[in-house]
């Protein structure tokens, strides 16, 4: 993916077991990917449901940090709709939208895509901390 222009969102924490996860600008705005694997299935041999929640957590944050440039910000509420079950190996994708932003928090939205088709739907409050 890097050699198509996608960078890596590194994290030494719980992404880094999880992920990779994969970063691009598109018009910009920032777009992330997520590649499953046999290490995010659950016990129906689908993507575990806590993988995209925690690929809708991270991606709505890192874009309220861009969107606002603030140094950090906590998640103070997600909301998370699976739609369609996501097969291991399948490619999830998201460009997520701000909503509102204000001195204090981030409003966003974001639709989990394969493909054409929508596996998931999230949207979420972010704090801006300093």
């Amino acid at each position: 993916m890097q050699a198509q222009g996608w960078s890596v969102i590194t994290d030494e924490g719980f992404i880094g077991l999880i992920g990779p996860f994969f970063q691009i600008e598109i018009n910009g705005q920032p777009h992330f990917a997520f590649p499953t694997d046999h290490r995010h299935h659950n016990l129906r041999g689908v993507l575990q449901g806590g993988a995209l929640m925690t690929f809708a957590d991270r991606i709505l944050g890192v874009t309220a940090r861009h969107h606002t440039h603030a140094p950090r910000t906590a998640t103070m509420h997600l909301d998370v709709h699976f739609v369609d079950a996501v097969q291991i190996g399948e490619m999830v994708e998201a460009t997520p939208v701000v909503v509102r932003a204000t001195r204090s928090v981030v409003f966003m939205r974001c639709e989990l895509m394969v493909g054409a088709r929508v596996v998931g739907t999230a949207q979420g409050v972010w704090k801006l901390l300093k």
